[in-house]
């Protein structure tokens, strides 16, 4: 690996010529100590632990700021050490940091260092090093000790860069009497076992570089960052870049694109796994930072939109100033395009859009046919289209459907191989399913055959599903992508009273296009405090386009009523919210269809957004008759004599109300073990009546009063 740590294997007889050579001082330390302190000093079982008058009046004698021993310094070259000269270059280290790197290392190989340093340093409680007594071994004269105590400052390479800490005993004792303490860190590299820090094992990882074929990074664009990131490093000049992309997984492999360009290690880190495990997020920047400067490697911090949030401006804070001051390339990754953070500047940003429907429709192909499955043109227009996914997402979307498989012939071994509909549950189960905090899924059941309508709604609903389809011919080999930057999706209104087929017409579209249908919860989106509802409505648009589903307003009236005239705040923020919801359903690619009871409570500056506008009528008498016709399941036993031109004649309901009265009379019939009859209908037609506060006269029922009456 260019300009890395050197090999592990070799990594101790590396630096043996440097620990022989610090034996030699210390043996030089130890005849100064035997003079300073006496031939018999290592007799005394006391030692270090009291003071004698004889002691203190030597200290008494000597001079201010001179070292408690004279150390004859050997004149010999340093010898060479690859892995403290590889730190030395790394940190920007001099020889005195490096001299003391060593010394703290020594304890670290050979606990026989921890006792010769408690006899250097006459105290049998102090084995491990001192700022002293690195002075001591290292310095020759008494202005080198006092420049050299400035290598212990807080903004001194060691120390800001965490390799050294120094510890001290009591808090507030002087500089002189901290220990020494190397960094585990920095013990494992100079040892040749670089492992992870065990305070960043929750949320960051080690990835080798490795070449990436495609992994959804266009060629063009990995060679464009590769080539920037080979520049910075050979200019040694900082580089910052952002990914920007609705995809984790294709803005990690273009991180490692890059880190394999410079054939170095990426370091991958999750801020949002960081946040939640680290209380104090400013040490962990450190640590993260400290990590990939120590290999070389290249530091890749996804999901920043974690960070953006108001009440996480002091963790951005912090990123932002390790970001000042990092060398060499940083790789930053989000959803959201880049906002400028306060003196981090010149930061490259490189979007990663999902494939266009061609790109789409091509690794569906090259996908299904590495698997041997058989897909028809038509299919792979349908999941190219209905689908806007990453090459990822596909793969694993074919991956999914194959196993699938695998298991249904393992159960059934006459069942075929994957058919589309597999294909299809496949990758609406690669869809994000955050949508449910705000909606219900519904699983689509209605086909055309179950909706009574006039032809005109039925052909503007097929209409609508033709649109769904051909999207990628108009929009792409059309051109009309390029003319609209806006209203590319299709947002729909569903306008009639309750229970004439606005949920069941929204279910045959889902069911015709094979897409997921949610229901929005209108009770989690308005809010009566300002500003949240239309939080709520972005994060339904947000996570709709992530879905690929289609999203349902039911009786969209509670929340896009008729703009009022501004009377007071309360007027003027209702007015906000529904301009805003405007201004999302423009942007929005996808399917959105808006279901209310109350048409004239929708405006022109509304209604205009809209791709289409289906009227709901309330069914006539023909259509109730085929209602009545078409809502019994084929099993239920229907009595010959059932009278459904009388009820469709007598009572006009709706297509929701028939269908409860329908399942009413069967649970009467059933209760009495018999076949449903005109008096089970029109007893539940009774019910439903007064279930909406009516009574139906006598004269109603015609002929079957008298059936009604005695069936109580």
């Amino acid at each position: 690996m260019t300009g890395s740590a050197p090999a592990a294997e070799s990594r101790l007889n590396m630096l043996l010529p440097a620990l022989r050579r610090l034996d030699r001082l210390l043996e030089a330390a130890m005849r100064a100590a035997e003079a300073a302190y006496g031939s018999d000093a290592s007799a005394d079982p006391y030692r270090g632990l009291y003071i004698s008058t004889d002691e203190a009046q030597k200290l008494m004698r000597r001079e201010p700021a001179m070292p408690g021993l004279s150390v004859d310094r050997e004149s010999a070259e340093r010898p060479a050490s690859a892995p403290l000269e590889w730190m030395q270059r790394r940190f920007d280290l001099t020889d005195f940091d490096v001299d003391t790197v060593l010394i703290a290392l020594a304890p670290e190989l050979d606990l026989r260092y921890e006792r010769l340093y408690a006899y250097l340093q006459d105290d049998v409680t102090r084995r491990r090093p001192s700022v002293d007594l690195a002075l001591t071994l290292l310095c020759t004269t008494r202005d080198e000790r006092v420049a050299q105590r400035a290598r212990f400052a807080a903004d001194a390479p060691l120390i800001c860069h965490g390799l050294l800490h120094l510890a001290a005993d009591p808090a507030n004792a002087p500089l002189l009497s901290h220990s020494l303490k190397l960094d585990n860190a920095a013990v494992r590299l100079l040892l040749g076992q670089p492992c992870l820090d065990s305070r960043l094992v929750s949320f960051c990882r080690w990835l080798q570089p490795a070449p990436i074929a495609d992994g959804g990074v266009p060629e063009v664009r990995r060679k464009a960052l590769q080539q920037l990131a080979i520049c910075a490093r050979q200019q040694s000049a900082p580089l910052r870049l952002y990914l920007q992309g609705s995809s984790a997984l294709g803005r990690l492999r273009a991180a490692q694109a890059i880190a394999a360009g410079l054939d170095t290690r990426l370091l991958a880190v999750d801020l949002t796994r960081a946040l939640a495990a680290s209380p104090d997020f400013d040490t962990t920047v450190a640590l993260i930072f400290r990590e990939a400067t120590l290999l070389e490697a290249v530091p890749y911090l996804d999901d920043l939109d974690a960070l953006r949030a108001d009440d996480r401006a002091a963790f951005l804070q912090s990123l932002t100033s390790r970001l000042e001051n990092a060398p060499g390339v940083v790789v930053l990754g989000g959803q959201r395009p880049w906002a400028p953070i306060h003196s981090v500047t010149g930061v490259i940003t490189a979007r990663f859009e999902v494939p266009g429907f061609d790109e789409r429709r091509q690794f569906w192909q090259t996908r299904l046919t590495a698997e041997s499955i058989v897909a028809q043109p038509q299919d792979l227009d349908a999941l190219a289209g209905a689908f806007r996914f990453t090459t990822e997402q596909i793969d694993d979307a074919v991956a999914s459907a194959v196993n699938q498989g695998r298991l249904i012939a393992a159960e059934s071994p006459d069942a075929g191989g994957v058919d589309v509909p597999a294909l299809f549950a496949a990758a609406r189960a690669q869809c994000s399913g955050k949508l449910g905090s705000l909606a219900r899924k519904i699983e689509p059941l209605y086909t055309w055959g179950d909706i009574i309508l006039p032809a005109d709604q039925v052909a503007q609903l097929r209409e609508i599903c033709a649109q769904a389809k051909h999207r990628h011919v108009v929009f792409g080999d059309w051109g009309f992508d390029r003319r609209l930057s806006l209203g590319k999706g299709l947002n729909v209104l569903f306008a009639g009273p309750p229970g004439t087929g606005k949920t069941m017409a929204a279910e045959i579209i889902a069911n015709e296009l094979r897409l997921d249908l949610y229901k929005i919860d209108l009770s989690q989106v308005v809010s009566k405090y300002i500003g949240e509802t239309e939080k709520n409505l972005s994060r339904i648009f947000e996570e709709a386009r992530t879905t690929n589903a289609i999203i349902f307003f039911d009786e969209a009236d509670a929340l896009f009523g008729k703009r009022s005239e501004v009377r007071d705040a309360h007027d003027r923020y209702a007015n906000i919210e529904i301009a805003y919801l405007l201004q999302k359903m423009e942007e929005y690619e996808g399917i959105s269809i808006l279901a209310t009871n109350l048409r004239q409570n929708l405006d022109q500056a509304f209604t205009r957004r809209l791709s289409f506008s289906v009227d709901f009528p309330f069914p006539d008498e023909n259509s109730r008759l085929l209602i009545w016709k078409s809502i019994w399941p084929r099993e239920t036993p229907l009595d010959s004599k059932l009278d459904l031109a009388f009820a469709a004649t007598q009572f006009k309901l709706s297509g929701g109300s028939v269908k409860n009265v329908a399942l009413a009379a069967a649970f009467m019939a059933a209760d009495e073990n018999s076949r449903v009859g005109t008096v089970h209908v029109l007893k539940a037609v009774r019910r439903e009546f007064q279930k909406m506060g009516k009574s139906v006269p006598r004269a109603e029922y015609g002929p079957y009063w008298n059936l009604v009456e005695m069936a109580g």
